[in-house]
C-alpha cells in the first residue's frame, strides 16, 4: 500500500497524501500523465474512473467520470495551472456535469501534485487547497481518505507491470475493508477471449468447475444489465457431495471491460454479495480482478472459509488449459 499519510489541517483548509513508490520519479510521473494509466487507479475498486479528455499543458483541462456498479456516474474536470515535468502539476478539480461544466455550490480544490526522488525511489506529496472549512469538511463526508487509500491500493500492479507484479502469484485475495475483498488472476490470453470464456455459456461448463469430479448442470450466463442468470454444480457418479447453484441478478455488463451482478446460494434465504469483475489488458495478458463486497464480516469470513479462493484457483487454472488446448477466438 503506497499512501504512508494522510494529513487533515482544518486551519490552513487543506487535505495533504503522502505516498511512497518503489520506482523512479520517470515511472510514477508517467502513470500520473498518461490517462489510460492514471484511469487504473485513480478511482476506488468499485468506482473506477475513466478519462474522456486529456490535454496536459497549462491552460488545459481533463475531464474524467468514476462508474459505480450499478451504471452510475460521477464526473469531474481538472483544469492544468502549472507543470514541471517529472518534478510537479497543478490543477483546478471541481465536480461537474456530462459536458465538463463546473457544477454548482459543489466544492473546487486546487490540487498539486509533487514528485521527489527518494533512497527507495519516489516520493508523491499531493496537496489539495481548499476555499473553506465547508469545503473540505464536505470531502471529507464524501469517504475521500477511504477513497484515496483503496484508489491508490491499486497502484503498484501499473507501475510494475502487470506480467511482472502477478508472475507466479495464481489467485490472489486482499482484504480492502470489513466488507470488501479483491481477488486477481491473470490469464496469458487478450480480454476479449477472457471476456467470452466468461460470459459465453458453451465454454463456462469447460473451466467454471472448482475440483475435479464435478459438472456444470445448469449454465443461464449473464446476457444483459437488468437480467438474471444461473449456475449449478454437481458431483460426477462416485464422487461425495450435493448439488448446489448460485444466482443473482445483473447490475452492469459492459463487453468487454466489466460485469457486476449479484450473488446468492440457490434456494436459499441467506446472504447476498455483490460481485464487480473487471478485465485489464496489458502485454497480452489480460487481469481478472473480482470486488466482492459482503453484507457484514460474519458473512464474510464465513464465505471465504469454504475456500472460495482456493476453488478459483482451480477454476482459472483450467480456464488457462482450455484456452491453450482450445484456442479461442
Amino acid at each position: 500500500m503506497p499512501v504512508t499519510d494522510v494529513i487533515t489541517d482544518e486551519k490552513n483548509l487543506t487535505l495533504t497524501v503522502i505516498a511512497d513508490f518503489a520506482h523512479p520519479v520517470s515511472r510514477v510521473w508517467n502513470a500520473y500523465t498518461d490517462p489510460r494509466q492514471l484511469e487504473r487507479f485513480w478511482g476506488p475498486p468499485t468506482f473506477p474512473a475513466t478519462f474522456t479528455e486529456w490535454d496536459h499543458r497549462v491552460g488545459g483541462r481533463a475531464l474524467y467520470h468514476m462508474n459505480g456498479p450499478a451504471g452510475e456516474k460521477s464526473y469531474a474536470r481538472w483544469d492544468f495551472v502549472s507543470i514541471e515535468p517529472e518534478r510537479s502539476f497543478t490543477v483546478d478539480d471541481c465536480f461537474a456535469d456530462e459536458s465538463g461544466e463546473p457544477a454548482p455550490g459543489m466544492p473546487v480544490m486546487r490540487m498539486r501534485f509533487a514528485f521527489e526522488a527518494t533512497d527507495q525511489g519516489t516520493r508523491m506529496t499531493t496537496t489539495s487547497d481548499f476555499s473553506s472549512l465547508e469545503a473540505l469538511q464536505t470531502v471529507l463526508e464524501m469517504g475521500v481518505v477511504e477513497g484515496t487509500r483503496l484508489a491508490m491500493g491499486q497502484i503498484d500492479a501499473v507501475l510494475a507491470g502487470l506480467r511482472e507484479w502477478f508472475a507466479g502469484k495464481g489467485t490472489r485475495m486482499e482484504v480492502l475493508t470489513d466488507t470488501m475483498v479483491r481477488i486477481t488472476r491473470v490469464i496469458e490470453a487478450p480480454r476479449t477471449v477472457v471476456w467470452r470464456a466468461q460470459t459465453d455459456p458453451a465454454l463456462i461448463p469447460q473451466w467454471m468447475l472448482g475440483p475435479d469430479g464435478w459438472s456444470m448442470t445448469t449454465c443461464d450466463a449473464p446476457a444483459e444489465a437488468g437480467g438474471t442468470y444461473r449456475f449449478a454444480w454437481a458431483p460426477d457418479p462416485g464422487v461425495e457431495g450435493e448439488p448446489f447453484g448460485f444466482d443473482g441478478e445483473v447490475l452492469l455488463l459492459e463487453e468487454p471491460f466489466r460485469a457486476v451482478t449479484t450473488e446468492r446460494m440457490t434456494g436459499m434465504d441467506g446472504p447476498t454479495t455483490t460481485n464487480d469483475l473487471t478485465l485489464t489488458e496489458e502485454d497480452g495478458l489480460t487481469l481478472l480482478t473480482t470486488v466482492i463486497t459482503y453484507p457484514d464480516v460474519a458473512t464474510r469470513d464465513m464465505i471465504l472459509g469454504t475456500g472460495v479462493v482456493e476453488g478459483m484457483e482451480m477454476s482459472y487454472a483450467r480456464l488457462e488449459e482450455v484456452l491453450f488446448t482450445r484456442p479461442v477466438a
